[in-house]
Formats: structure tokens, C-alpha cells, sequence
């Protein structure tokens, strides 16, 4: 196994499972690592391959910002694929500042915050065609100032904006990324108290 690739299995291997989900998710993806160690971290593995995503949310958390997708037509958290970059931490950022043109962002843990399996059905994408696949998803959490100027990107999201914990919720279509940005929602406040 490459060494940045044995230091992502090493990330993934030391996060702690918050439910079950997270916890299969978990095994699933070193095992996934284990079976394609030469391509998991690019998009040319049509079956799975990495992709970072963040949760971002205000000062006082009680907020989080979303993009409005333009091939899911849905408020979505930012993200991308980790395009061979085992650092997704870095990969979230980069697509994060990208994705909302937010000059400020601020970590609030180096740690994976959330791990996700997502099913991927087909589309079309800049005119090709995306087969169905499995985003295997390392989420990060970030706190930037909901009084910032941001921006959408044009040629991946139509609006960004900030909404209320619930109303992230609601403004997802599909039940599967409902049930993380719920789950998300409880880790935020969770995280919080500590």
C-alpha cells in the first residue's frame, strides 16, 4: 500500500463509529482500500472512490452553509472527489473555499468528522455520461463567518446560502442525505459540547 494511502487506511481505521451506519461504512472502507490500492482515490474506479465533503457551520452553530447542486438540483453540503489526493482533509477545504468563494475558514477538528457510503446513480456530466457508483465519503468539519461574502461557482452549484440546522434538512431531496444531514446536525451539536 502507497504511503498515502497507508495514512488515509490509518485515518479511517482510528475514527470512532457514532452508529452503525458509520460503523460498516467504517470496515467497508479499508476494505475497499485493501481491494483497489492502486485506483480508490480516483474517479477511474467505476465502483467506488474517495470524495471529501465539509459541514460548515457558523459561529454559533447553529447554522450551516450549503450549495444548490446543478446535477441533483438539490442544497447540498460542498465537496469533491479526492482526484488522487489521499489528504481529503485538504480536498474538503479546497472544494469548500471553491464551491462558496469563503476567504476564511476554520477547522474546528483535523479528525474525520463523519463517514458516509453513497450511492452515486448515473448522469451526465459536462456531456459524459457518469455510471452508477459509490462515493466512499470522509466529511470534515469547518466554522466560517455566516456575514461573509460568498459566492456560487456557476459551473457546479446555482446559489449558496446559509440554513438554519432543520431547514439543511428539508432542503435535501433524496431520504439517504437526509438521514446524514441529520446525523451530521446531532454530531455539530454534540461536538459542540464538548
Amino acid at each position: 500500500m502507497k504511503n498515502n494511502l497507508s495514512a488515509l487506511y490509518a485515518e479511517i481505521q482510528a475514527f470512532h463509529p457514532f452508529n452503525e451506519q458509520e460503523k460498516h461504512d467504517q470496515l467497508t472502507m479499508l476494505h475497499m482500500i485493501e481491494t483497489f490500492p492502486d485506483n480508490v482515490l480516483l474517479r477511474d474506479n467505476k465502483i467506488c472512490h474517495f470524495a471529501a465533503s465539509c459541514w460548515i457551520t457558523n459561529p454559533t452553530h447553529d447554522k450551516v452553509l450549503m450549495a444548490y447542486h446543478n446535477i441533483y438540483q438539490t442544497w447540498a453540503w460542498t465537496g469533491g472527489h479526492a482526484d488522487g489526493d489521499a489528504n481529503l482533509l485538504r480536498v474538503a477545504e479546497k472544494e469548500a473555499r471553491e464551491e462558496t468563494s469563503l476567504k476564511s475558514l476554520k477547522i474546528l477538528t483535523p479528525k474525520i468528522f463523519s463517514l458516509e457510503i453513497i450511492p452515486v446513480s448515473f448522469h451526465q456530466k459536462r456531456g459524459h455520461f457518469i455510471p452508477s457508483h459509490l462515493h466512499l465519503d470522509c466529511c470534515f468539519l469547518f466554522e466560517a463567518d455566516d456575514s461573509a461574502e460568498i459566492h456560487n461557482k456557476p459551473d457546479e452549484n446555482s446559489g449558496v446560502r446559509w440554513f438554519p440546522l432543520d431547514q439543511a434538512i428539508s432542503a435535501r431531496k433524496e431520504p439517504i442525505m437526509r438521514e446524514i444531514y441529520t446525523k451530521l446536525n446531532q454530531k455539530l451539536l454534540l461536538f459542540c459540547k464538548l
